[in-house]
């Protein structure tokens, strides 16, 4: 496995690279790949799924469980990254991880989160992380560009949205009256 690894564009970039690849770095893709494999024979599972930055760790897997099984029935599935316009990731090495667990973001500061969305980045959110009809999504758009144009608007709806979906009515609620209290009449509560 560790020949494979090393024959890898991503692992031969960082080697090659003034800052290298940390041995931590380099054997998470063992430790992954091993992981898949336990899943795979004791609990059936054969698809991990990821952002594409696992697609190396993924395939680890994969090659893995095929060396040593002789099957093809393990799969990997990744999604692109949500980046921030900044190309910064969403994420717990990055700094700026939003978590989905109540216990672990509340869904006040889930909702400030996207309530404080750049300009440049609510529009984009709104088409991944929403089920709004783009025609809606548009006229959004447009309406942040006219004269009085009232500032966060786009940004409320999209805290709205994503909050709802992940925390349900009662979370927005929750999270739409601490805003309020925090910062009286700034935004409506509805």
């Amino acid at each position: 496995m560790v020949g494979t690894m090393m024959t890898k564009d991503s692992v031969k970039k960082r080697l090659m690279s003034e800052e290298g690849i940390s041995f931590t770095e380099f054997t998470y893709q063992l430790l992954q790949g091993y992981d898949f494999l336990h899943m795979f024979k004791n609990m059936g599972v054969n698809v991990q799924i990821g952002g594409s930055d696992q697609w190396g760790n993924i395939t680890a897997g994969t090659e893995l469980i095929r060396k040593i099984f002789q099957v093809e029935g393990a799969y990997g599935l990744t999604f692109p990254l949500l980046l921030n316009n900044d190309e910064s990731k969403f994420g717990k090495s990055e700094g700026g991880a939003i978590w989905l667990s109540p216990a672990m973001m509340p869904p006040y500061k889930f909702y400030q989160y996207f309530l404080f969305v750049p300009n440049e980045d609510v529009v984009r959110f709104l088409k991944l992380l929403t089920f709004l009809d783009l025609k809606e999504i548009q006229e959004l758009e447009e309406t942040m560009k006219k004269p009085g144009y009232v500032l966060k608007s786009t940004q409320r709806r999209l805290a709205e949205e994503v909050t709802r979906f992940v925390h349900g009515a009662e979370g927005l609620a929750e999270a739409m009256k601490a805003t309020e209290a925090v910062k009286p009449g700034v935004f409506e509560l509805v």
